[in-house]
């Protein structure tokens, strides 16, 4: 654990690395279930035995080949994900035995339509507004709807006391995580947004979770030691940024980078990338079903409404981050997040007194040069 830099690329490869890895467990007789969102209970998965793995793709290699299908003014995550499964381009779509969607967003949810007539396809139907008696059971049933789907599928049988060992190993790791990205509320930060970025999304492609969860340990406990001997990576003067918005992947790092290139720091991630799923475990002492069904349900997405949680996660973060501004990402044709940014902004500027900017981008690099000057002038006023 000497070498920082190593273990950092380690995490930014175990996307890539994680194919063969996929293929060996594949080999081995494992099932492989590919999901697309938070919203999906991992926790059922690794009960049912299978190995859940993350399908979103965050590059624009395969959106020609989606736009065959789909128009071009959608969602780039969206076309993106499509022309992967498409053109099985992508070892995870392959691999996959079951692929779990979740009506989170119109785009989505008639993607699927087409995604179901090549691939084996079971649908959540996301009830879309939390803290509701009735979109609470609907939830619910859809939870047991998935493990009935996964227990035939798989010919296995999940009880009750392997879902609470899987919610008990799910929360180590958002413990772990949790430890790790909270190194941004120091002041200075000790390590920059990129490599924050990039060891939070490289964790989803490590599958041997208490491996995954020492390494996090031993690298906070390493940083921490540099940190107090004196190592700074970043500087006391740099300007400390939240990202909220949209997930983020190795296309929209060019925001990092025009960030951090500009005297800005990003010390905190609000999104389905970062913290907005970790912030909160699964209730261990409730019934197992119950609890992930409460945990899920209150994720703080675009697609809920009215989406308090955001606010509620945002508002906390800024505080305990020391925030200096705020930058929202949104994917081009992302509605959710787009009519949102309005309702933000407004808390941002009016509730928080930070200033606050709205990006929306897609997986090209075409609007490098606009993001750098516009990130620069908003840097330059805080």
């Amino acid at each position: 654990m000497n070498d920082l830099p190593k273990i950092f690329n380690d995490f930014s490869d175990s996307r890539k690395q994680g194919f063969i890895t996929i293929k060996d467990l594949k080999d081995s007789g494992k099932k492989i279930v590919g999901t697309f969102c938070t919203f999906t209970p991992w926790e059922i998965i690794n009960a049912s035995g299978a190995i859940s793995v993350s399908l979103c793709s965050k590059s624009d290699e395969t959106i020609p080949d989606a736009e065959k299908h789909l128009p071009r003014n959608l969602c780039p995550l969206i076309k993106s994900s499509y022309g992967f499964a498409l053109t099985d381009k992508c070892p995870y779509f392959y691999f996959s035995d079951l692929i779990i969607g979740e009506t989170t967003c119109d785009g989505k949810k008639k993607m699927y339509e087409y995604l179901g007539k090549f691939k084996n396809l079971h649908i959540m139907h996301l009830p879309q507004k939390a803290n509701d008696k009735d979109s609470y059971k609907l939830w619910r049933d859809e939870l047991i709807n998935l493990k009935e789907r996964l227990e035939k599928e798989f010919n296995v049988t999940i009880t009750q006391e392997m879902l609470e060992d899987s919610i008990k190993l799910r929360n180590k790791e958002r413990l772990a995580l949790k430890e790790f990205y909270e190194l941004g509320k120091m002041t200075p930060p000790p390590i920059n947004g990129i490599d924050l970025l990039r060891v939070i999304n490289g964790s989803s492609f490590k599958w041997d979770k208490e491996s995954l969860i020492k390494d996090l340990h031993d690298m906070v406990v390493k940083i921490k030691e540099d940190y107090n001997n004196g190592k700074r990576e970043v500087s006391t003067d740099a300007k400390r940024i939240l990202i909220t918005g949209c997930p983020m992947g190795e296309a929209t790092e060019k925001i990092v980078h025009s960030i951090e290139d500009n005297d800005g720091v990003v010390v905190c991630y609000e999104d389905c990338t970062g913290v907005k799923e970790i912030s909160k475990l699964v209730d261990e002492k409730q019934d197992p079903i119950d609890a992930i069904a409460d945990k899920y349900l209150n994720i703080g997405c675009a697609c809920m409404t009215p989406n308090t949680n955001r606010i509620n996660l945002l508002s906390e973060l800024i505080d305990d981050y020391k925030i200096d501004g705020v930058v929202d990402v949104i994917l081009q044709s992302c509605h959710p997040y787009s009519v949102e940014s309005y309702g933000i902004k407004q808390f941002v500027n009016n509730e928080k007194n930070l200033p606050y900017m709205a990006i929306e981008t897609d997986y090209s690099q075409t609007d490098v040069g606009q993001i750098k000057t516009r990130i620069s002038a908003f840097i330059e006023m805080l």
